[in-house]
C-alpha cells in the first residue's frame, strides 16, 4: 500500500505510526505511508494499543469490536482495518478522495 489507507468499500485499511504516551490522544499528520497516531496510554502489554482502538472508535463511529489489529498490538508501526466506518475524520477523507476511492 503506497498511502496510508485503502477504502475497499466495507473495510477500511490504515496504517499506523502510534505514539504512545503523549500529552494528549489525537490523529496526527502522515508520515511516510502511516498516519501518526498519538494516545495518552502507557505503551504496557499492547495497552496503547487497545486506549488507540476505544479512541478511533469514537472517531470512526464504530464498535471497537469493529476494529481488527492486523499486526502490530505491542509495536509502534500497525496496521488496522475499520469495518463499516460511518464517520471519516478529515486527514482520511482527503485522502480517500484523493484516490478516487469515494
Amino acid at each position: 500500500m503506497d498511502s496510508f489507507c485503502n477504502w475497499d468499500g466495507t473495510t477500511l485499511t490504515l496504517n499506523v505510526l502510534g505514539n504512545p504516551g503523549s500529552k494528549k490522544t489525537c490523529i496526527g499528520k502522515v508520515k511516510g505511508n502511516q498516519l501518526k497516531i498519538s494516545v495518552n496510554a502507557s505503551p504496557f502489554h499492547g495497552q496503547a494499543t487497545d486506549y488507540m482502538i476505544q479512541f478511533l472508535a469514537k472517531e470512526f463511529a464504530v464498535k471497537a469490536k469493529d476494529i481488527e489489529v492486523v499486526y502490530g498490538q505491542t509495536q509502534i508501526n500497525k496496521q488496522l482495518k475499520i469495518h463499516l466506518p460511518k464517520k471519516w475524520p478529515v486527514v482520511v477523507f482527503e485522502e480517500l478522495k484523493r484516490q478516487k476511492s469515494i
